[in-house]
C-alpha cells in the first residue's frame, strides 16, 4: 500500500528544521524513517508534512562525555550497539540496538527515532529507562530536557510537544559495582522481532548489599514502563538468586498488562518474571566485575 499524499521539506540547519516543524501543524519528523515509513505505507499515520533531518549535519555523533554517552538524532542502531563505552558500562542498551529488526533496520534506523516512535514493544526504550537517560528536545522556542521516566507516556505516544525534535539521548555510564543488562522474547523467536517482552536492568551494588536498581519491562503494556515493586524488593538484599527470585515475583505488580496476537495477559506476566531473573543475574554480575556472556 502506498502512502496519502503529503508535502514534503528536507531543511538543511537544525534551526530550519524546527521552523518547518512548527510551520506545519500534524507534521512528522523523518530521521532513519524505519519506523515512520512503514506506518505511512500502512496508512495507521497520514501526516501532511515530512520534516526530513537527513540532511541536517552533526546529528549523528555519539560520544563520551562526563561519565555519560551523548547520542544524536542521526545515530544508527548499529553505531549504539558497537559503541564501546555503551558495550562496557552500559550495556543494556548496546544489547538492545544489537537485537533490533535486521541488519537493515539496524544500519538505517536511529535510536533517537525509536525513541520518539515510542513503539510499545520496541527494544531501546525499556533500556533508556533502566539506565535513567534524558531526552534532549528543540524547538524553534529553545531547548529542554525530558527525563526517561517521564518521556513515555502512552502507545505511540510521548512528553514531545508538536513543534519538538528529540535531537539527542543522555545516557549516563556505570561505575564500579554498578551493571545492566537488556533480555528479550522475540515474536521471532530468540531475539528476533518486536519483543513479546523484554525486561531492562541496572543495579548498584555497594559493600555486598543492593544499594540501588531499576528494572524496565517493554512488550506487556502500553508502554514501556519501571517495576516499581522489583526495586522496592530488591534495594536492601544481598543480590542473591532467592532475592532475585523474590523480587521478580512482583514484576508486573500495578502493571496493566495488555494480550496481543502474541500472547495473553498470562503468559506476559510469565514472560515478565522470567526475563526480570535472567536481567537481573547478568547486571548484577557485571555490577561485580564478571559478565557471564563475555
Amino acid at each position: 500500500m502506498y502512502p496519502r499524499p503529503f508535502d514534503y521539506t528536507a531543511p538543511t540547519t537544525l534551526e530550519q528544521a524546527t521552523v518547518e516543524l512548527a510551520a506545519h501543524p500534524g507534521a512528522k519528523v523523518l530521521a532513519g524513517g524505519m519506523s515512520l515509513i512503514p506506518m505511512m505505507k500502512l496508512r495507521v499515520l497520514s501526516p501532511p508534512t515530512i520534516v526530513d533531518i537527513g540532511r541536517v549535519p552533526g546529528l549523528g555523533f555519539i560520544t563520551e562525555r562526563d561519565g555519560r554517552v551523548e547520542i544524536g538524532a542521526l545515530a544508527r542502531q548499529f553505531q549504539v550497539a558497537a559503541f564501546q563505552p555503551l558495550v562496557s558500562r552500559a550495556a543494556a542498551l548496546a544489547e538492545a540496538a544489537a537485537w533490533t529488526g535486521d541488519a537493515q533496520v539496524r544500519n538505517r534506523g536511529t535510536l533517537c527515532g525509536s525513541l520518539a516512535h515510542a513503539d510499545s514493544s520496541a527494544d531501546q526504550p525499556a533500556a533508556v529507562l533502566a539506565l535513567d537517560g534524558t531526552m534532549v528536545a528543540k524547538s524553534a522556542r529553545g531547548v529542554r530536557t525530558i527525563r526517561a521516566a517521564d518521556f513515555f507516556v502512552d502507545a505511540f505516544t510521548t512528553a514531545l510537544e508538536e513543534d519538538e525534535i528529540l535531537t539527542g539521548a543522555l545516557i549516563p555510564l556505570s561505575l564500579p559495582g554498578e551493571g545492566s543488562s537488556y533480555r528479550k522474547v522475540g515474536r521471532r523467536g530468540g531475539h528476533d522481532g518486536f519483543a513479546v517482552a523484554g525486561a531492562a536492568a541496572w543495579v548498584k551494588v555497594e559493600h555486598g548489599v543492593v544499594a540501588d536498581a531499576r528494572l524496565a519491562l517493554t512488550g506487556v503494556s502500553t508502554r514501556p514502563l519501571l517495576a516499581h515493586g522489583i526495586r522496592e524488593a530488591l534495594i536492601g538484599s544481598d543480590g542473591s538468586p532467592g532475592a532475585v527470585r523474590a523480587a521478580a515475583a512482583r514484576a508486573v505488580e500495578g502493571v496493566v498488562l495488555i494480550a496481543d496476537l502474541y500472547g495473553s495477559e498470562d503468559y506476559k506476566a510469565h514472560l515478565a518474571r522470567y526475563l526480570a531473573v535472567q536481567a537481573l543475574e547478568i547486571a548484577l554480575d557485571r555490577a561485580g566485575g564478571r559478565d557471564p556472556l563475555s
